[in-house]
């Protein structure tokens, strides 16, 4: 069966000409208000309180959703995409509908079918600022949070990241949230146990997009986590387990790693935002699991995963936004000075090489094509060109700060080491100085006065090929 089947099927000419005759459609579209009405009447008796009365066998059967009942509800559900149909249900008070549903039906699908309907209808700013401010409503759903269902749970996180992009309500969801404590325990339970890349993803977007809107939910959504010992006993644990963010967002990304490169992104942009704060910067080195794990996982998809030597050079273009928010992380725990083995120097002469790759390739991704009749065309691609160049330009920033801190915290024994293994070469260094100048000159500076020792050779190769360098020294 279909998750949205098409929308009723039209009756005989006849009764299609009565019904336009008397006004019967709904707005502009060919929907009928007739049809709608006896959906919906059917809704309000399935929660009806002479329904409530019945039986236990009655009960266990209404987890059940009736199949002919799903098929129009899974219409009204696709109707409601279109903006006439979403305004003709909101004025025929259907969110009111929906809400006794979701407060009494214990059906996992026909709940999933009202919270999806209810998506839809708040695409539509009137509507979408009409369904926040019913505050009976929004407790409701955010109720659907601690469902175990995952269907529904994804449609109530494709609901809330709706209300949250409109900033006309976003502020008001976001105080909704920061009241029922509960979510955090419930989105960190979805993120740290859910196989389910779909859900996993809008979870991540919705969280994402929290901590955009409002640092002090991010801070203590953070501090949640903190409050808890790090040697608390075992079987204490397991039975009030305290969930800590940082870890819940890790075992989130690596389930969504290998199937969905915009989920990956998203759970990337989070860790990038925990690092704002010091707090959050702290919730990831402080445990030495914690920082391990962030740094192997970060690490490795630098390494081994993206912009790799075989790959063509425009892939950065896909990758840009994902490995902003890879380095900058990567960055900040390498700045934070946490003295653990992960981040010891000798281990970590492989990011010199990724980074570099990367600076080489976004040169490459840089150049406007010759045919400047071709790249003139319209102002939809001119605006996204610049929007590439934008993202690029950060990701530039991010990469050469990240590649600096790598060579201020290289030794000469590293040095020689990288140098005498192949980890280091004269490519590499010329490509390096040529990112990293004029902005970072004293640490380049400070670099080729080790150089000069191991190797005059190369040094002065260097200075050559950098004429500004050879006259300041």
């Amino acid at each position: 069966m279909d998750r949205n089947p098409s929308p009723p099927p039209s009756r005989s000419e006849d009764d299609d000409e009565e019904e336009v005759a008397g006004g019967d459609c709904i707005g502009s579209t060919v929907y009928s208000k007739h049809w709608l009405f006896g959906v919906l009447s059917g809704l309000i008796q399935i929660v009806s309180p002479e329904n409530a009365k019945s039986s236990t066998d009655d009960e266990e059967q209404q987890v059940e959703l009736d199949e002919e009942m799903e098929n129009e509800i899974c219409r009204v559900w696709d109707m409601s995409m279109d903006e006439d149909v979403a305004l003709f249900l909101q004025e025929f008070n259907a969110p009111d509908i929906f809400m006794g549903v979701l407060a009494k039906s214990k059906c996992p699908r026909l709940r999933e079918i009202c919270v999806g309907i209810l998506g839809n209808m708040a695409c539509f700013q009137e509507i979408c600022v009409s369904i926040s401010s019913n505050k009976n409503l929004g407790q409701v759903l955010l109720h659907c949070l601690y469902d175990s269902d995952p269907p529904t749970l994804l449609e109530t996180s494709r609901l809330l990241l709706t209300c949250l992009s409109q900033t006309q309500v976003a502020s008001a969801w976001v105080e909704r949230i920061r009241e029922h404590p509960a979510i955090y325990d419930s989105i960190c339970f979805i993120m740290s146990s859910s196989t389910n890349v779909d859900l996993l993803v809008k979870v991540g977007e919705v969280v994402d997009k929290l901590f955009d809107l409002d640092e002090k939910l991010m801070l203590e959504w953070i501090r949640n986590g903190a409050a808890q010992p790090l040697d608390q006993p075992q079987e204490e644990s397991e039975e009030q387990r305290v969930f800590r963010i940082v870890p819940c967002v890790l075992e989130a990304a690596k389930q969504v790693r290998s199937e969905n490169l915009e989920g990956l992104d998203v759970y990337m942009h989070i860790l990038q935002l925990l690092t704002t704060v010091d707090d959050g910067i702290q919730a990831i080195v402080q445990c030495p699991d914690t920082g391990k794990d962030t740094w192997n996982l970060l690490f490795d998809l630098v390494c081994h995963e993206f912009c790799q030597s075989d790959d063509p050079p425009i892939i950065l273009q896909e990758q840009k936004t994902v490995l902003a928010s890879v380095f900058s992380v990567l960055s900040a725990i390498y700045a934070s000075q946490a003295e653990q083995e992960y981040l010891k120097i000798e281990k970590d002469l492989p990011l010199i090489d990724s980074l570099i790759r990367v600076l080489q390739n976004m040169e490459h991704c840089q150049k406007k094509p010759e045919n400047s009749a071709e790249s003139n065309t319209e102002d939809t691609k001119k605006s996204d060109l610049s929007q590439d160049d934008f993202h690029l330009k950060i990701l530039k920033d991010i990469s050469c700060e990240f590649l600096s801190n790598i060579f201020q915290a290289l030794t000469k024994d590293t040095v020689a080491k990288a140098l005498k293994e192949g980890q280091l070469s004269k490519q590499q260094c010329s490509r390096a100085f040529q990112n990293l100048l004029p902005f970072y000159s004293p640490v380049v500076e400070d670099f080729l006065k080790i150089l000069r020792e191991i190797d005059k050779t190369l040094a002065g190769d260097l200075e050559e090929s950098f004429p500004s360098l050879k006259v300041q020294t």
